[in-house]
């Protein structure tokens, strides 16, 4: 408990809790609230959003004029000129004429600029607005006041003069393979300039003084107020992060996780208290809550955009199957009452898991089915969805204004609910607790252990199938574990394959070993068959409440077979009973008295040589008497009322497997 009180309060957020909880639209209920301190008043999401939107559109694109770019162009434009002039022997005194007209036009246009155009710019038309920058100095302009390449050219084809249209056709085809922009678009520093223009926003409008009301007591909490109560919110966070006694905080927390799990200890030492007095049960719930509560941790410091997507519901789930409801909805409150502490929006946090925890207990009655989980999932995904819509039109008053991506988080939460029944099995195997799904794979006839107990002795492995089948109807008639009942039903006799030949029920010919042997030692193989039984589970690996079952399906009565004819053939010899006595111990739950009694009723059974309704009846009442005479159902919580449904069970059950008919009196 300590251990695990000081890791959850070791890494919870430990600045102290905003005080108040509210909603837009809804009534203050709170005194009036006033401002401690002066802080700004934030502005809306939608709002910021807007602003950075026109503060976006209002940064032009910055392009750069690149003079390199006419210096390399019109030194290959001269250097080309001479050579397509030669080619196609124009004269020689036109060239440096048209050479030079050719060459101030081009350095006219890449003065003027040639802007290389971008096509995300042109979203409101061709022409835009831009920022040109040269020599460090921003001039804004507009596309249309520079040349493009194809502008460029036609000003050429418009411009250029000469007598010789052949002359003009191959300036022009010369020139058009050096016009490059000169004003080139330079996005790394747009984007300088766009996120310094955004950092420098203010998300602030306005301020609330020290000693202003900020809301009155029966006020409708409007859009302005709403804003204000966040604002305040967040500024006494961050105020309390510097100001506020962490140790206080601490201190706080383990108060409060600490009165948790107390709280949780009571109610298995008035409760449950097998679980109380099972250190590797409580560790498992221990750290079941630990666990989910450092989930949660993780997620508030990894900021995660919704808590929602913590699988909340994993633990009534993992509890329910592994141990009661009860247990499992009384733990999840538990955590969620210590989740609520660090979540915005408390109750509806609350209200969300503890819905969804609850539909998650009842919707897994009993494990027996891999689909149950997925059924399961779906259920607490209807009721996710049944509170997310509820709320959504408690607050908006809107189906339009429902969120519906907000319901994501819950959806990836169901999913990993899934995750239940792998970790079911861990827990099994790690703290050695049986899950109904267990108790389904040991009582499948065909496995390892049961089989071999049919092969070796086969007179008791349907003994022990008879006894399943007695005491499962009589423990599901008057409550209990079922499951359980027939898993030990079917072991409970396991430790007869070391000497199948000495039991009759495995013996084929009319003589028995016993005849040739002392009745102490005939008595003392009876016997071993318990101890041999609990060492042949326990190497197998079956978990001990199930060879519980094995330890008290005698309890600790007298082999009265051989006692007695010990006591008639050597009356004059001092008899040690425990020599005789099974060492126990007795019966000490429903579960395993019902086997006591099913054990003997139907062992005593096979000895009837005319079975009719009278001798099964006198049987039944003979043998649970006797139980009870001999003390062997003390310790085990069975009522008279139950003993009667139990005899009738047995009675009507064995009148079946018999065939006896029943006579029915007919009155008038």
């Amino acid at each position: 408990m300590v251990v695990c009180v000081f890791v959850i309060t070791l890494y919870l957020p430990k600045q102290p809790r905003f005080r108040y909880e509210f909603e837009k639209g809804k009534t203050w209920m709170n005194k009036d609230l006033i401002s401690p301190f002066s802080f700004a008043i934030l502005k809306t999401s939608p709002q910021v959003v807007i602003d950075k939107k026109d503060a976006l559109n209002n940064v032009l694109p910055i392009y750069k004029y690149d003079e390199d770019v006419f210096k390399g162009q019109s030194e290959a434009f001269l250097n080309e000129f001479d050579v397509k002039w030669k080619s196609n022997a124009f004269a020689e005194n036109e060239k440096e004429g048209a050479k030079q007209a050719a060459y101030k036009m081009l350095e006219l246009v890449y003065k003027k600029g040639i802007i290389g155009l971008t096509a995300k710019h042109q979203k409101d038309g061709k022409n835009y607005d831009f920022s040109l920058l040269n020599n460090n100095v921003s001039i804004k302009s507009n596309s249309q006041d520079v040349f493009t390449v194809e502008s460029a050219l036609d000003y050429f084809k418009s411009n250029y003069r000469s007598i010789n249209a052949r002359v003009k056709d191959a300036v022009i085809d010369l020139v058009e393979s050096h016009l490059k922009p000169n004003i080139i678009f330079d996005e790394e520093l747009t984007l300088t300039v766009q996120n310094s223009t955004l950092n420098s926003l203010s998300t602030t409008k306005g301020m609330v003084q020290k000693g202003e009301l900020i809301v009155a007591k029966g006020n409708i909490i409007d859009d302005e107020v709403y804003q204000k109560l966040l604002s305040y919110k967040d500024a006494y966070e961050a105020q309390t992060k510097t100001i506020g006694d962490n140790r206080l905080v601490y201190l706080g927390q383990v108060l409060l996780v600490g009165f948790i799990i107390t709280l949780l200890m009571v109610f298995l030492f008035l409760f449950r208290k097998d679980i109380f007095a099972d250190n590797r049960q409580l560790s498992l719930l221990l750290l079941v809550i630990t666990s989910m509560l450092l989930a949660l941790t993780w997620a508030i410091k990894l900021n995660l955009p919704s808590l929602y997507y913590i699988p909340f519901c994993i633990v009534p789930i993992i509890i329910r199957i592994l141990f009661d409801t009860r247990l499992a909805l009384n733990l999840h409150l538990l955590v969620i009452l210590v989740a609520g502490f660090f979540v915005p929006n408390s109750f509806e946090f609350v209200f969300y898991q503890t819905t969804a925890g609850m539909v998650a207990i009842y919707s897994i009655k009993n494990l027996i089915k891999r689909e149950q989980l997925l059924v399961s999932a779906f259920f607490i995904l209807a009721a996710y969805f049944v509170s997310f819509v509820g709320i959504a039109l408690l607050r908006e008053g809107s189906i339009k204004q429902i969120e519906w991506m907000n319901f994501l988080p819950f959806i990836f939460s169901v999913l990993l609910s899934l995750l239940a029944y792998p970790l079911i099995y861990a827990f099994e195997r790690v703290f050695g607790i049986t899950s109904d799904v267990a108790l389904i794979e040991l009582t499948n006839t065909n496995n390892k252990l049961l089989r071999e107990l049919a092969f070796k002795a086969p007179g008791t492995f349907q003994h022990s199938l008879q006894v399943a089948n007695l005491a499962e109807a009589a423990i599901f008639k008057i409550g209990g574990n079922s499951l359980l009942v027939r898993a030990g039903a079917l072991y409970h006799d396991i430790g007869k394959m070391e000497n199948p030949q000495y039991f009759i029920e495995n013996q084929n010919t009319s003589t028995s070993p016993h005849d040739k042997l002392p009745y102490e030692q005939s008595a003392q193989i009876i016997i071993k068959h318990v101890h041999k039984g609990i060492e042949i589970t326990r190497k197998h690996k079956l978990p001990e409440n199930v060879i519980d079952f094995i330890r008290t399906h005698h309890g600790n009565t007298r082999v009265d077979y051989f006692y007695q004819s010990f006591l008639k053939n050597s009356p004059e010899k001092f008899v040690d009973e425990n020599i005789f006595r099974y060492p126990g111990p007795i019966p000490f739950s429903k579960e395993t008295g019902v086997l006591m009694l099913a054990d003997s009723v139907e062992a005593a059974s096979r000895s009837l040589k005319n079975p009719d309704a009278q001798s099964i009846n006198d049987l039944v009442e003979r043998i649970i008497n006797y139980k009870l005479e001999q003390d062997q159902l003390d310790n085990c919580d069975l009522t008279l009322k139950d003993l009667e449904t139990i005899k009738l069970i047995f009675k009507t059950m064995l009148m079946s497997i018999y065939h006896v008919r029943i006579d029915y009196l007919q009155t008038t």
